[in-house]
């Protein structure tokens, strides 16, 4: 059984319907055809399917798609020109297809339908000839295509669903990001589909997604639901927009940390400030005058106009990233460890600052729940 929801289900079958509606309309105009001429072939309503349902699929990829079609379609002409048996022609013209399909990395189910279609030929097919190549079968799969490209787009899905780069490290380093140190690599699952040694019809990097999604909910089952409220710093300390440089500087060096979150009256957060972002506005390229620049930077300005950054609204990074206080923990450890966030700001429901969660915070954490499970397993 298939697990999408209604919405999902709406949204395939809505756009299959536009898909052939439009694509069938637009080949009768630009083709020029008469009503009794062919303007739409019966294959097209199983790429519909794949380009709408499944547009994630490698199956269902432009290449696929066009490529499948295309060279079926020069196959099944050319089979049916050679030989007298429709019977043979269009297994023959399978048979090819296939392999063509292969050869191109163009492999689409609905192709095989366009080969044994044009191998059995007709009236119609057979009083145009190669020409059939263009129209309808050209005609039809473009039109189809750019279809599903501002459908699937419009209705947020990621198509053509090309293959994504893997993470990388954010400090610009050749070392795997932290997630990927531990567990299966890369280089892992390639191995095993090479053993597979079978065609899937999901994307390698949308299968990696998935087994890394099962560890996370397996690792979820086996140490529970701890949330950010659980572990979250609640006496945090913050400044406003108007709070001067100097005192914000100050305030991080007296309490020893990295950042302070930038709020509003209600405590709604607008961004936040760190060491970077007063080092980076200072412009301490020169590493000799470090200490003249950033004393410099933090000083007030007595003048009534200046360019100069004044106050921690002016450097803080915005927008900033958050959490609600009811997510699990085991949700953050990719957004931390990968993706360079070294604390995160808590919200509740109406997005006020209710606390704060730092790397050292989701170690600790991690640490406490993994010792709690080894004990209760020794026991």
């Amino acid at each position: 059984m298939t697990s999408v929801d209604r919405a999902e289900r709406l949204r395939a079958c809505v756009g299959a319907l536009l898909g052939i509606l439009l694509t069938s309309w637009l080949s009768a105009k630009l083709g020029g055809h008469q009503a009794a001429s062919v303007w739409l072939i019966a294959p097209m309503g199983a790429s519909a399917v794949l380009l709408f349902a499944l547009p994630a699929s490698p199956l269902a990829q432009p290449w696929a798609f066009v490529g499948s079609n295309l060279s079926a379609a020069l196959i099944g002409i050319s089979c049916a020109k050679w030989f007298a048996s429709p019977a043979t022609a269009a297994a023959i013209a399978i048979c090819l297809s296939i392999a063509a399909m292969y050869g191109l990395r163009c492999l689409h189910p609905p192709g095989g339908a366009v080969a044994v279609l044009t191998a059995l030929g007709g009236p119609e097919i057979d009083a145009a000839g190669f020409g059939f190549i263009l129209a309808p079968v050209a005609l039809n799969t473009l039109l189809l295509l750019l279809l599903a490209i501002a459908y699937n787009n419009l209705t947020g899905r990621r198509y053509p669903h090309n293959q994504r780069n893997e993470i990388k490290h954010v400090h610009q380093t050749t070392d795997l990001p932290p997630t990927s140190r531990l567990g299966f690599t890369a280089g892992d699952l390639q191995a095993a589909l090479k053993n597979y040694n079978q065609v899937l019809d999901v994307s390698v990097d949308d299968l990696d997604a998935l087994f890394r999604q099962t560890e996370m909910q397996s690792f979820r089952r086996r140490f529970g639901n701890s949330t950010c409220a659980d572990i979250m710093s609640k006496d945090i300390l913050v400044v406003e927009f108007a709070t001067e440089l100097a005192q914000a500087w100050h305030l991080m060096l007296k309490h020893n940390i990295q950042a302070l979150p930038v709020i509003d009256r209600k405590r709604r957060i607008l961004g936040i400030v760190t060491r970077t972002d007063f080092l980076r506005h200072a412009d301490l390229r020169d590493h000799a005058k470090l200490g003249t620049r950033l004393k410099d930077f933090l000083r007030r300005n007595d003048k009534s106009h200046s360019d100069r950054h004044e106050v921690v609204g002016q450097i803080m990074s915005a927008p900033v990233k958050t959490a609600s206080a009811s997510m699990p923990i085991v949700e953050l450890v990719p957004i931390m460890s990968d993706k360079g966030v070294h604390q995160m700001p808590i919200v509740d429901a109406e997005l006020r600052l209710v606390g704060m969660v730092t790397q050292t915070d989701l170690v600790a954490a991690l640490y406490e729940i993994s010792l709690s499970s080894l004990t209760e397993t020794s026991a």
